[in-house]
């Protein structure tokens, strides 16, 4: 267990929500202006965790710095971290058509040099319920900086779905423990009644359970990870580095990982309801949804004090 208890929230921010439009990272959904981020560090804290990192493009870091000013308590550590197209394990280059950053295992890879605690991970524009940021918690604090034994949140399908279009999901398998067995990533999932199903890209489908669990890029982590993403992004770029498109999951990380006995991830059951904004017609229900939290006094009408 880390001498100090410290935790830290790494926030992946860096995405400017192409299929939404804008910086919805930042986009006021609550009450007093708050963005679904702002629930997020809130009950991130209240859990226990002591430090946040944003992960950010260039472009964005002002903007998402101005928004955060002056609201957290002045005992909260806070860093910035950017993802930067560039920012490779040793010997690699860029290929001349690439534009992207390389997904959200190398988003993690951006926090190596500002994070030496247990962390979690979790998407900026993603809610996640108080219940699984106490779950992720309290693991953490369980966990030596310098272990393997790794974990996710896993919420329930059916939960995580837009009426809006199709969503990408990992859609996970576990073992009699409850350890990780894989993840396989399911990028056109849609619901039609009682329905849910994935369409492939040859136009077929495959029905999937509604309580089958899927992974919202909630993680938690040992510094000891760090070391084990260079060397899996070192590999990944050599097989896929000259595609243009190719991503570092952090799902594909994890099955590498698992696959070759280097850690496991215990996948943590929630009773929070995960939702957010994928499409820009997700806003209004995602203001619904907090306003009802608001109203039944889950969350201050304000929740800084700024």
């Amino acid at each position: 267990m880390p001498r100090d208890n410290r935790t830290t929230l790494v926030l992946l921010a860096a995405g400017m929500g192409s299929r939404y439009g804008g910086v919805k990272q930042i986009d006021g959904v609550g009450p007093g202006g708050e963005a679904i981020i702002d629930y997020s560090i809130y009950d991130a804290l209240r859990a226990g965790f002591t430090d946040l990192c944003f992960i950010v493009r260039a472009e964005i870091k002002a903007a998402v710095r101005e928004f955060f000013a002056g609201k957290f308590p002045d005992d909260i550590g806070v860093t910035y971290a950017v993802q930067a197209l560039d920012d490779l394990p040793g010997g690699f280059q860029v290929p001349a058509e690439r534009a992207k950053p390389w997904g959200t295992a190398h988003a993690v890879f951006a926090a190596r040099h500002v994070v030496n605690t247990p962390f979690a991970v979790v998407n900026a524009d993603d809610f996640y319920g108080r219940d699984s940021y106490a779950k992720l918690h309290a693991y953490l604090l369980s966990l030596d900086p310098t272990a393997t034994d790794y974990a996710m949140v896993g919420f329930r399908l059916d939960e995580t779905l837009s009426p809006h279009g199709s969503v990408s999901r990992g859609i996970c398998t576990t073992d009699a423990g409850g350890y990780l067995e894989k993840i396989v990533e399911h990028k056109a999932i849609e619901q039609l009644g009682d329905r849910i199903f994935n369409v492939w890209d040859d136009g077929s489908s495959i029905d999937l359970p509604s309580d089958s669990i899927a992974s919202m890029n909630m993680f938690g982590f040992a510094p000891s990870v760090f070391p084990l993403i260079d060397e899996e992004f070192s590999r990944f770029l050599e097989q896929s580095g000259t595609e243009p498109k190719a991503e570092f999951y952090i799902p594909t990380l994890m099955t590498q990982l698992i696959n070759s006995n280097q850690a496991r991830m215990l996948v943590l059951p929630t009773s929070s309801r995960w939702f957010g904004m994928t499409y820009r017609e997700d806003r209004e229900s995602v203001q619904s949804q907090i306003r009802g939290y608001v109203e039944r006094g889950d969350y201050p009408r304000k929740l800084w004090n700024r």
